[in-house]
């Protein structure tokens, strides 16, 4: 009994989906550029957006694509047929509608069929559940990009990150110091709809100036609650108290508890101050020239070594944040930053059970950390 023959992949349909919605738009839109048949006009390309506000939008504009791809080109030539921007291909009320199964179904039909060579179709969506019939269709006859946007929960995803803005910056030839690049990703945090327009931002700012600074960037990207934390960590790490004092004022300023401050950035830079540094000294760990490297060396350890280092929601180590912490644990010695952790301890009791002034103790701790005597 001879085999059954593998059906391959015909070289006319194409989908871009994924959560992350800037790059799928973008993606799509340069393919819908690249098959669109030159010459045409309106008569080489068919758009029918997929963004429906119920099911029974979804369902007819999912037919109109499939009218779309039986109609005939104009005159004997080519066309593009794109069905842009489908909302009902997630787990959501409109995709799991009976009329938009079924008119998926219909589709599926199609282009399990042989479109022929005059006609290319190309889908997109920002939504993908993969469980689905039709995309387990789309996996199997069509071109398929998956592009979701990256995970900040995820171990690894600041390198990712990282690259990212440097692929998009050199299209602009803006150069990143490294500490300016580390700041960006973080501030940013791998939305690419936002690294774009903070690049396009500091591509206008500098003009013939392609060197982008750390400076540069805390005047021109807007700092969030994630960056304005950041940012204080960052301060307390290289030491430079002036500035932490102000970033403690902006953040009660804005709304921030005290006990919030203390919890979610003076503690935590402590903590991985001490941690890294006893690794280092440990281990006989070399200070890293960037947090990347210190993530490796970490990783090369045994499990015993590791155990006790604080985890991410996904169970990894947190090595970014011990990386950078790495960088400037040379500031201190082991001794201070024991006392500071102490004097954490206290300033929580203190905020807890007195009616200091919440400000008062947090520069307390700012100050006895960076002072020249703790």
């Amino acid at each position: 009994m001879p085999k059954a023959k593998l059906q391959s992949k015909p070289q006319n349909i194409y989908a871009v989906v994924g959560s992350d919605e800037a790059e799928v738009k973008r993606i799509a839109a340069e393919l819908a550029e690249k098959f669109t048949p030159p010459g045409l006009g309106d008569f080489g390309l068919e758009v029918i957006d997929g963004c429906a506000d119920n099911a029974e939008q979804a369902a007819s504009r999912i037919r109109s694509a499939i009218e779309a791809l039986q109609t005939l080109p104009f005159m004997g030539g080519s066309k593009l047929v794109w069905l842009k921007n489908a909302n009902f291909l997630g787990d959501n009320t409109i995709g799991r509608a009976a009329s938009v199964q079924l008119a998926l179904e219909e589709l599926s039909e199609i282009i399990n069929a042989d479109l022929g060579n005059d006609v290319t179709f190309l889908f997109s969506a920002t939504e993908a559940d993969k469980r689905r019939s039709f995309y387990k269709a789309l996996t199997k006859r069509a071109e398929v990009q998956v592009i979701d946007r990256l995970d900040s929960n995820r171990s690894g995803w600041e390198e990712e990150a990282g690259e990212i803005v440097r692929g998009r910056a050199n299209k602009l030839k803006l150069q990143f110091d490294d500490d300016a690049l580390e700041l960006f990703v973080l501030l940013t945090g791998g939305d690419t709809r936002q690294i774009d327009n903070e690049l396009d931002k500091i591509d206008i700012f500098l003009g013939q100036d392609r060197q982008v600074t750390s400076e540069y960037v805390r005047e021109l990207v807007p700092l969030s609650r994630a960056g304005v934390i950041f940012e204080l960590g960052n301060a307390l790490a290289v030491r430079d108290l002036e500035r932490a004092l102000k970033l403690v004022r902006r953040l009660l300023d804005q709304g921030e508890t005290a006990i919030g401050i203390l919890l979610v950035a003076i503690l935590p830079t402590i903590r991985n101050l001490l941690l890294a540094k006893d690794l280092m000294e440990r281990h006989r760990l070399q200070r890293p020239h960037a947090p990347f490297t210190f993530i490796s060396a970490i990783n090369r350890l045994p499990a015993s070594a590791t155990e006790h280092l604080p985890r991410k929601k996904d169970g990894s180590i947190n090595g970014y944040a011990l990386g950078i912490a790495a960088q400037n644990a040379h500031r201190f010695e082991t001794r201070q930053l024991i006392e500071a952790m102490q004097t954490c301890l206290e300033a929580n009791l203190k905020l807890v059970t007195s009616q200091l002034d919440h400000e008062l103790i947090l520069t307390e701790i700012v100050v006895k950390l960076l002072g020249r005597q703790l």
